[in-house]
């Protein structure tokens, strides 16, 4: 329902954004604002603000802000109109009338939530009396019972065909509505509508509200078929939009920012005895993408805990495969795999809480699943295999909508890709000549490019020293990156035709680096990227001549073949690509290594250990690749 701008003003006007806002966060005046520790993010000097004149509030640690419904939705987890309706409430405004036709809909929605709800209550009475017998024992067998039942409002469906249909009739409830509710089975050969819940334990279905909305039923005999059953789709219950437990997981979703996923009710349950309230489950069907669009509105990365067997592993690989196309900066998902052949209710009653948070923490990212489901389905140990893999990531990165987050996806996976070719150890520097490019070229000199043919300058070919190769300089530091990227466009710009919108966005840190670079993009530019003489005079022009000299002797010795004009063009394209992608990630990297050593100077918690020591292993995955880089090329041109 939309409101009018002036409802929303006069319940901004009675509600003073203070005192909504300081019935979560501590404030204390500042001047004509208020000040308090943020209520996003852990903090120990307040930065977030609320001033009631503009009725706003910011928050300088997360960049949030907004007015008091936004307030509202941020951190307790609700829609907008359930947060206009309940500040309206408080500010004692009325909310608009519905018209006839929406007013009609409203009451036969209720009626129905009322029909829904008399049926809970059955389903509850009869687990806890003497026809419950079975059910009880059952559950107790699995640790739910006591206070986990009322929680989770479980109930039994007795055997007798009838038994709450005569019930709901008795109180009035037509056969007509129990049938369009679902809780009657009907057809052309059924003469009389009987249960749909038969013999069943019943877990409640209910709504973002907390509303019974549906049924799912797990048979007690043996013999049962199917052995849960839900639901059909009614006019309260779509499947495919809602969630398990959404009412209850939203608001501990919000405090936490994590929300776990699950694939059943038991599991769910299982979860919350674990310490986790934020858990919800599918309903009984792959995850869909408005089920993502829940998640996504309680956490930015949703972790997905499916079972450890086959069936758990292709639900991991469809939810991936809803998951890519939508996947949008700072949201995506991570999965959890139980161990082999144990659900959560398994894993929580044969080793405790304990269990269940080591298989969480040890939840993959996105990228990885992607990439050990295709690396799984063959080998990869020939060209051809290589190939195909290759063919079938490109294409699948390829679906992700969002330009800037498929290009960093194509950036991963084509350095996973390139980790996986055999190093070809009979290739020499220089070798192939420069064919594919239509011209010879003379060695990079850095004074007087357009000199006759010479040996490459002895301080550009002399290797460094052991001491002066082991330091930082030398082994993978973003000096000998930005150099290997700048340096190798300045002797072969040819590759800037393909090159340049990627080196626009390259951060370097060096500024001969950073003045190349400008140059390089200029010449681009102006359409004359294979024109080595027109660079030569643009360098000369910009006094950068120097400069190029700087940066060509900065080149760590085993990538000293690229100033080779003659380079192989095919391997100089893999290197400076593996030179962009790790480049990029190491910044990234090292900005984060950055904001967690701050987070935890300031707050000692396990939580921002962790996250430190995320990140350091991360970076030192890229060190390695690189390291591996170095020891190859060094092994080639030796």
């Amino acid at each position: 329902m939309r409101y009018p701008p002036h409802l929303l003003e006069e319940i901004r006007s009675r509600l003073p954004a203070s005192e909504v806002v300081g019935r979560r966060v501590r404030l204390k005046k500042a001047g004509r604002e208020w000040r308090g520790l943020s209520p996003f993010n852990a903090e120990k000097s307040p930065s977030f603000y609320v001033n009631d004149q503009k009725q706003f509030y910011h928050c300088f640690s997360s960049g949030k802000h907004g007015d008091i419904f936004t307030f509202v939705m941020e951190t307790e987890g609700v829609s907008f109109p359930e947060a206009v309706e309940r500040l309206a409430s408080e500010a004692g405004v009325a909310l608009p009338a519905p018209s006839e036709a929406s007013r009609e809909s409203e009451t036969r929605r209720r009626g129905a939530l009322e029909v829904m709800e008399l049926a809970c209550v059955f389903f509850e009475e009869q687990l806890a009396g003497r026809a419950g017998g079975r059910a009880r024992d059952y559950l107790a067998g699995r640790g739910l019972d006591g206070e986990i039942r009322r929680t989770f409002r479980l109930g039994y469906a007795p055997p007798e065909r009838y038994g709450l249909r005569d019930h709901l009739a008795a109180r009035d409830v037509p056969a007509e509505l129990m049938v369009e509710l679902n809780l009657l089975t009907t057809g052309d050969d059924i003469k009389v509508p009987f249960d749909r819940f038969r013999d069943r334990v019943i877990f409640p279905i209910r709504d973002v509200r907390g509303r019974v909305v549906a049924f799912g039923g797990r048979g007690m005999s043996p013999d049962a078929k199917p052995k849960y059953l839900n639901s059909s789709e009614t006019p309260l219950f779509h499947k495919g939009r809602m969630l398990y437990n959404h009412h209850a997981a939203r608001k501990s979703a919000h405090d936490t920012g994590r929300v776990i996923a699950v694939e059943g009710y038991v599991d769910a349950i299982a979860m919350t005895l674990a310490g986790h309230p934020e858990v919800v489950a599918s309903l009984g069907t792959a995850l869909t993408e408005d089920q993502l669009a829940l998640l996504w509105r309680m956490a930015d990365e949703p972790i997905l805990c499916f079972d450890g067997d086959g069936a758990g592993r292709r639900a991991a690989y469809r939810a991936l495969d809803v998951a890519l196309p939508a996947l949008q900066p700072g949201k995506s998902l991570r999965f959890a795999l139980m161990p082999e052949g144990q659900d959560p209710d398994d894993l929580l009653r044969t080793g405790g809480p304990s269990a269940i948070d080591r298989v969480l923490d040890g939840a993959k990212p996105l990228v990885d699943v992607l990439w050990s489901r295709e690396t799984e389905m063959s080998p990869v140990d020939t060209p051809e295999r290589r190939a195909g893999l290759a063919h079938r990531l490109r294409e699948i990165v390829g679906g992700i909508r969002d330009e800037t987050l498929k290009r960093y996806y194509r950036d991963e996976i084509e350095a996973r890709l390139r980790s996986l070719s055999p190093n070809n150890a009979n290739r020499q520097p220089g070798g192939g000549g420069d064919r594919a490019y239509g011209r010879e070229r003379t060695p990079f000199v850095p004074r007087g490019r357009g000199a006759p043919p010479a040996p490459v300058s002895p301080r550009l070919t002399a290797r460094a020293s052991p001491l002066l190769a082991r330091s930082s300089l030398f082994s993978g530091g973003s000096s000998s990156r930005e150099a290997l990227i700048v340096a190798a466009l300045l002797v072969h710009p040819e590759l800037l035709a393909r090159e340049a919108e990627e080196l626009a966005e390259v951060a370097f840190e060096g500024a001969d680096a950073r003045a190349l670079r400008g140059a390089l993009l200029d010449l681009a530019a102006e359409g004359g990227a294979s024109d080595a003489a027109l660079l030569d005079a643009r360098l000369e022009r910009a006094g950068l001549t120097a400069a190029a000299g700087r940066v060509a002797s900065l080149v760590r010795p085993g990538d000293r073949w690229i100033l080779d004009p003659h380079a192989d063009p095919v391997r100089l394209e893999d290197a400076l690509r593996q030179a962009v992608i790790l480049h990029r990630k190491a910044g990234t990297l090292h900005s984060e290594l950055r904001a967690a050593e701050r987070a935890l100077a300031e707050e000692e918690t396990e939580a921002n250990f962790a996250w430190l020591r995320d990140v350091k292993g991360r970076l030192s995955v890229v060190a390695g690749a690189e390291g591996e880089t170095e020891a190859a090329d060094d092994g080639e041109s030796s």
